[in-house]
């Protein structure tokens, strides 16, 4: 009898720890931001001239329910410094800002059932050396998983919309009608490698805006993770002494949420 009251007692008193292990196990799989997560990246250079490079992004997921809930944040700002001569032969020192983006965008999606939603989207730019130096845009779509493997995923959603811009080289602000898509894909390397990519498009009658996000994300823990990233932006209508596509390469700190 007393084996088994000695052997009994350990169990009981490792039965709440084992409970609560779980139930912390299960909530974390089950968290409501599941999905959410930020980055940052800087770069500086001193010497002759010195530039700066500041990039951040906050990514909010929550889920309630059959409603899924999001938020992206992005701001991107360069600044350089360097000394002129003047015909006098005196030195000024200039500073330029030579980038200034910012990104917002919010939507929510109603779950149809698995991989299938139905979606409302809002995003607002702001660009200072675009052509376009404000965009506004709301569009309506439906989404669905074109492919859906153990490593490897497509999502994509395709809907209409509205947008309003504003144009730099005449000072006008239009508003029209435009097609958007969304297509997000996923590939999974190896247990720690991501390989991620994100395109977005945007069509009207006036200008087509497409920006492709790809980047390989390596884990170091559950929390951190390292990201390689390459942007290219298109736009078919700008002014003469602008490019239709700026791209951006990016090496950053991601912190994922639980």
């Amino acid at each position: 009898m007393s084996l088994r009251v000695s052997l009994l007692v350990p169990l009981l008193l490792c039965a709440p720890a084992v409970y609560a292990q779980d139930a912390a196990e299960l909530a974390a799989m089950t968290s409501p931001w599941s999905g959410s997560g930020g980055e940052l990246g800087f770069a500086s250079a001193r010497g002759n001239s010195n530039t700066e490079s500041f990039n951040g992004r906050l990514r909010l997921r929550y889920t309630d329910d059959d409603w899924v809930h999001s938020m992206d944040l992005f701001g991107l700002r360069s600044r350089s410094e360097y000394t002129d001569t003047e015909d006098d032969g005196t030195t000024i020192r200039r500073r330029n800002t030579t980038a200034n983006r910012y990104t917002g965008s919010a939507g929510s999606a109603l779950q149809l059932g698995e991989h299938r939603q139905i979606t409302a989207t809002v995003r607002y730019e702001r660009d200072d050396f675009a052509t376009y130096d404000r965009q506004s845009s709301f569009g309506l779509g439906y989404g669905t998983r074109i492919i859906d493997g153990e490593r490897f995923y497509m999502d994509a959603q395709i809907g209409p919309g509205v947008r309003r811009t504003h144009n730099t080289e005449d000072d006008a602000t239009r508003t029209g009608l435009i097609g958007r898509g969304l297509f997000d894909l996923k590939y999974t390397l190896t247990p720690n490698t991501d390989l991620v990519n994100t395109l977005l498009v945007e069509s009207g009658s006036y200008n087509t805006f497409a920006q492709n996000d790809f980047g390989v994300s390596v884990s170091m823990n559950e929390h951190l993770a390292l990201k390689a990233g390459w942007q290219a932006r298109h736009n078919s209508d700008v002014a003469e002494d602008k490019r239709k596509t700026d791209t951006l390469t990016t090496m950053n700190v991601v912190y994922k949420f639980k």
